[in-house]
């Protein structure tokens, strides 16, 4: 067994990852104890499935992993999201969300770490990540699944901040 721990985000505004990798399962949990989320994906022979969250408050993950790209949807086909991604050595670059209001991934595996950037300059998510055996494409996978659930909760509690007229 092999552990992927890390965070996505800073220290106050950030989410950490914890989870387990053994026999093609990656099973953690994304931020806290009571505030966050469950990740549990399978890969076999290229697929990725799986879900973050529970039944009602979460998102299915499905589509191909392999070790030069990502081609994963995360939710469902209406109210979902794409995850586009290149690996070119030890270089992940991509797209999550779509070409006008989406993110950019800019990651970059250094020996058992994977480090970089998720969205802009001003409004992204640093990650920070140690991998240990897990596939860095998995990991790059994890890592975006990490910030969608960070981006809706930040969302979710701006909405709750600010009720309508």
């Amino acid at each position: 067994m092999s552990k992927l721990h890390g965070r996505i985000g800073g220290l106050r505004l950030g989410y950490d990852l914890h989870a387990n990798w053994e026999g093609g399962q990656l099973r953690g949990r994304i931020g806290g104890t009571f505030q966050g989320k469950d990740i549990g994906l399978t890969l076999h022979s290229g697929d990725v499935d799986g879900r973050v969250g529970g039944t009602f408050a979460g998102f299915d993950v499905d589509g191909d992993v392999t070790p030069r790209e990502v081609r994963v949807r995360l939710g469902g086909r209406v109210d979902g999201d794409d995850v586009r991604l290149t690996l070119d050595g030890d270089r992940v670059t991509g797209r999550f969300s779509g070409r006008i209001s989406g993110k950019d991934v800019n990651l970059h595996r250094n020996g058992d770490r994977l480090e970089g950037r998720i969205g802009g300059a001003v409004d992204g998510k640093d990650v920070h990540l140690d991998l240990g055996d897990v596939p860095t494409e998995l990991a790059a996978l994890a890592a975006v699944c990490a910030y969608k659930v960070l981006e809706d909760d930040q969302t979710a509690a701006a909405a709750a901040n600010h009720p309508s007229s």
